[in-house]
């Protein structure tokens, strides 16, 4: 039996160490997002909310059967933000870059 309980906690630190993480919030503005969670280790995605009628977007943790319609999910940490960052700033950059050239 104790045994089992180490596991137990020993794969609950892995999950919150290892584990997804995601803008989380519910404001107007959705740059002031910048409150961050570990997600647990049920949840595979994080999400925004748009609220219409009442201009608040929420934030989060979420699994991806839940996804669809007016929540939209996205993979690996952090990419639920307001914010490009990473490589959804080098992309933005490239194709701006691309239709410069073009134009």
């Amino acid at each position: 039996m104790m045994q089992l309980f180490s596991a137990l906690i020993l794969i609950m630190t892995l999950s919150t160490a290892c584990g997804l993480r995601c803008y989380t919030c519910t404001a107007a503005d959705p740059h002031s997002c910048t409150d961050t969670t570990s997600c647990s280790f049920i949840f595979n995605r994080c999400y925004s909310l748009r609220v219409e009628g009442y201009n608040v977007v929420t934030k989060g943790c979420q699994n991806s059967i839940t996804c669809g319609g007016a929540i939209a999910c996205c993979e690996g940490d952090l990419c639920n933000s307001a914010i490009p960052t990473g490589p959804s700033i080098i992309l933005l950059l490239v194709s701006s870059s691309v239709i410069t050239l073009l134009l």
